[in-house]
């Protein structure tokens, strides 16, 4: 059938309707690989109760922004949606799917969302990767809408070391037995890409010695192919899960705007270098080319401390429950008169709330994983009543249902922005910053 493509729609998808002739008439159908605007030929791949998905068979009116993808592996690989857009078109796109999300919910949208953007290409510093066994020994991605693996051999999202790295295994992957040793493999560098750090993660169970053979294999194999490989972790993805051995460095460090950090094998550390900078002095400075400072600030889901390690506070209490950067948080904000706090956001805010009263801390910075803060959260952080939230989102749905709840707690929301992070892929991130009235 013939479909006008109406919106782009969070997840990568466009938005149409079926037309009247058809037997679904007026059902939406959500169309990959589509543009608004396009008029496309398509068919029905599922048909849901409320929505029905389809596959795209041609273009029949392209849109003018569409560009032909920088990568040849679109579009069977499921990693990039937005490739066949051009850059500015994917920002144009972000910053309506975020408003409309917004509306949506009934928030007050500011007449300005502001957005930051950086280079489309190459912006990874992290990457991860399955490891194929057909036709031969490599490293892969899922296919779109698949559990298959795709075989790839570069990926030009990622950072020129990470797709060295990409190559190197692939070379030697046969002959160290990676097959065997693992499932996945993760890479990871610094700003500088002078340093390489892999994480191997394996749901088999061979014996200890084995494993301690294979991993020192694989990592001077490889450290051969990339003298920038300086560590190379095993950890289990089964229970219990966790690191079972390692050959070299745990650790590298990566300088962000002056501020080293380390981070771990395992660790968590925000993916695009380029924004990075622009991210730290957009979530830490006070909207007129200033740093917030004061007393007391709270970073919960801190991770490794991108934003605790840099506050201008007097005093920083940094929350974090996941083991590996947990560990680099207390490195990084170690010899300062910062507190970290071992523990889940939750069961933190449920401390406070239990203890003797505490100071009120004058920023709380929060960076929840996708599925958001939660009712519960939010409804602590309302009862503290800090002068001012700011809110790192990775979801603009449950930004939106976290926003509803803070709202009617006496908090506005002062500014918001958007900032593309993921280029060529549907993600982006917000960063909202709340103030009491």
């Amino acid at each position: 059938m013939r479909l006008r493509i109406e919106k782009a729609i969070y997840g990568g998808d466009g938005l149409a309707r079926i037309p009247t002739a058809e037997s679904l008439a007026g059902k939406t159908v959500f169309v990959p690989a589509t543009l608004p605007g396009e008029l496309v030929e398509a068919r029905i791949a599922a048909d849901r109760r409320s929505f029905a998905t389809g596959e795209l068979d041609s273009i029949l009116e392209p849109s003018p922004e569409r560009v032909v993808p920088g990568c040849e592996y679109v579009p069977q690989c499921g990693g990039c949606q937005y490739q066949h857009a051009n850059p500015g078109y994917q920002l144009q796109m972000k910053l309506e799917i975020l408003k409309e999300t917004l509306q949506r919910a009934h928030l007050p949208v500011p007449s300005a969302i502001g957005s930051l953007a950086g280079p489309p290409w190459g912006y990874r510093n992290r990457i991860r990767l399955h490891v194929t066994k057909v036709p031969s020994i490599g490293l892969g991605y899922r296919q779109r809408g698949s559990h298959n693996l795709l075989p790839v051999t570069h990926c030009p999202i990622a950072a020129p070391l990470l797709e060295q790295a990409i190559a190197a295994v692939a070379l030697i992957g046969g002959e160290t037995g990676l097959g065997s040793l693992c499932d996945e493999v993760e890479f990871f560098t610094n700003s500088e890409q002078d340093v390489l750090l892999v994480s191997l993660w394996s749901e088999h169970q061979q014996p200890r010695r084995t494993r301690e053979r294979a991993l020192e294999n694989f990592a001077e194999r490889l450290c051969n192919q990339l003298p920038a490989l300086t560590g190379v972790g095993l950890f289990s993805s089964g229970e219990p899960a966790g690191q079972v051995m390692h050959w070299g460095q745990r650790f590298l460090t990566y300088t962000v705007s002056g501020h080293p950090y380390q981070v771990s094998l395992g660790g968590f550390f925000q993916v695009n270098r380029f924004l990075l900078p622009g991210l730290l002095e957009l979530v830490l400075g006070d909207g007129s080319g200033g740093k917030r400072s004061g007393r007391l600030a709270w970073d919960l889901y801190s991770g490794a401390g991108l934003f605790a390690r840099a506050l201008n506070f007097e005093n920083v209490t940094a929350v974090e429950s996941a083991g590996f950067s947990a560990d680099d948080l207390k490195q990084n904000l170690a010899g300062r008169p910062h507190r970290v706090v071992r523990s889940s956001t939750l069961d933190f805010l449920r401390n406070q709330r239990r203890g003797q009263p505490q100071a009120t801390p004058e920023l709380i910075l929060v960076d929840p994983p996708r599925a958001g803060l939660g009712k519960e959260v939010c409804t602590h952080l309302a009862s503290i009543a800090a002068p001012v939230i700011v809110y790192i989102s990775c979801d603009p749905a449950t930004l939106a249902r976290d926003l509803q709840t803070l709202l009617q707690s006496s908090y506005f929301l002062q500014t918001i922005h958007l900032v593309d992070l993921f280029p060529q892929t549907f993600h982006l991130e917000t960063v909202a910053v709340l103030a009491r009235h």
